[in-house]
């Protein structure tokens, strides 16, 4: 009878429900505090009062009853991680099942599009990001050009209403490809090649700015005869409550995001940015932050160093610009994000800034660190607990985690076949 329990519980991953609000006290005793902005406290204890951060210190007094009490002795505690560019929720076997993904629309104008009204928050991708660590997203739309916003979220939701955290955060412009390889060319058939793609891609890129022109002269008119839903969609990038986030690589591409801010006043962020590491005093001057994709890649030119990937982290942070690491791979769904960030502490950052880049500096980018992304008093208790180094991956084992104070369920699908398979075999 267990072993056919334990059968079905590999299945079961429909029974790791939301958890409930917990309201009153909750204290997180003696623990090894990572605030998230380069601080670590030793023996702390936090004190969470109805899902915030209420008191942070040593020998707090704890009530005796009516409260609950984690005890943190000799782990490391952290803010919740935050990945910060992904399809989570929108994507959930790649191209194999269509039905299952919802990430894309067709066209190239589509500011419109909100992401967050597509996100399913019963995605099996996400207890397994849980369960390392990461606690909330950016879920973002793709596209050839203007793609729509993207909206943040949380990862212990029974809908997309209420697993939304800030709603519309970002929209996304994905750059044509400004690099001089004619489509078609040398591959033996598909689409007839461009004679000059980079011009290509610049008359597309104009299209982009002509639209955003015709959408300013719109959104300065008080009183419009008629409404337009995509000139409507764009008007926080004026008033600066959206950010603007540019999907580019090579140091030509980041040029073009400037000459947004130049003309726009637009606030950009860079995302991929692999030659970010060339330009970067130009990037601070211009105040463009960058969330670096692909960490663990190959390099962009075959003239660089082959681990400029891992050392271009260090190159932002020493020129000042706000950066934060994600970790969008087909093959690992988000979940190589703080191992990511340790491999960036390998390669001239310390391991409190390489957390930085994944939780307060993260949070900043997306507009949310009012509420989340480090340890601080009044903030959202999004914090996890590990056995060891978040960032290392043999130490690094997440035992507890809280949303808003939520004491969240750790189980996954990975988890319950672990457990069905040494049933099986007799593994103790």
């Amino acid at each position: 009878m267990g072993s056919l329990v334990l059968s079905l519980a590999g299945f079961a991953q429909e029974t790791i429900y939301p958890a409930p609000a917990y309201k009153g006290l909750l204290f997180i005793k003696n623990g090894t505090v990572h605030t998230g902005n380069g601080q670590v406290l030793e023996n702390t204890t936090i004190q969470v009062n109805n899902g915030k951060i209420e008191k942070i210190g040593i020998n707090l007094p704890i009530p005796a009853d009516n409260v609950k009490v984690f005890d943190a002795t000799g782990k490391h505690v952290y803010p919740g991680l935050i990945l910060s560019n992904t399809s989570t929720g929108l994507k959930e076997i790649g191209s194999q099942v269509r039905g299952s993904n919802d990430f894309r629309e067709l066209g190239d104008m589509n500011p419109n599009i909100q992401a967050i009204v597509a996100y399913n928050a019963e995605s099996k991708i996400i207890n397994p990001l849980r369960s390392n660590g990461i606690l909330l997203a950016n879920i973002v739309p793709q596209g050839p050009l203007l793609a729509g916003s993207s909206s943040v979220v949380q990862f212990d939701a029974w809908s997309w209403e209420d697993a939304a955290y800030k709603t519309n955060a970002a929209m996304h412009f994905y750059m044509p490809s400004l690099l001089n390889r004619p489509r078609g060319a040398g591959f033996g058939g598909g689409a007839p090649p461009e004679a000059d793609p980079v011009k290509a891609a610049m008359e597309r890129i104009e299209k982009v700015k002509s639209f955003l022109r015709e959408a300013k002269a719109y959104n300065a008119q008080k009183n419009n005869t008629a409404s337009n839903l995509k000139f409507d969609a764009v008007k926080g990038l004026f008033d600066k409550s959206q950010k603007l986030f540019v999907h580019c690589d090579i140091v030509k591409e980041m040029l073009v995001a400037i000459d947004f801010v130049k003309e726009f006043g637009f606030d950009v962020t860079i995302v991929g940015g692999s030659e970010s590491w060339q330009m970067a005093p130009l990037l601070k001057q211009n105040n463009l932050s960058v969330i670096l994709e692909a960490l663990h890649s190959v390099p962009t030119s075959e003239d660089d160093d082959v681990d400029q990937p891992f050392k271009t982290p260090a190159v932002l942070k020493k020129a000042g610009v706000l950066f934060a690491l994600t970790d969008e791979d087909g093959t690992t769904t988000g979940r190589n994000l703080m191992f990511n960030a340790g491999t960036a502490a390998s390669y001239g950052l310390t391991k409190e800034e390489a957390l930085q880049a994944i939780t307060l500096d993260a949070a900043r980018i997306l507009g949310i660190a009012d509420r989340t992304g480090s340890i601080e008093t009044g903030k959202d208790a999004n914090i996890i607990i590990s056995e060891g180094d978040i960032l290392d991956m043999k130490s690094s084992i997440v035992t507890k985690a809280f949303i808003q104070g939520r004491d969240i369920n750790l189980d996954d699908k990975h988890k319950q076949l672990n457990e069905r398979y040494k049933t099986k075999y007799g593994i103790k």
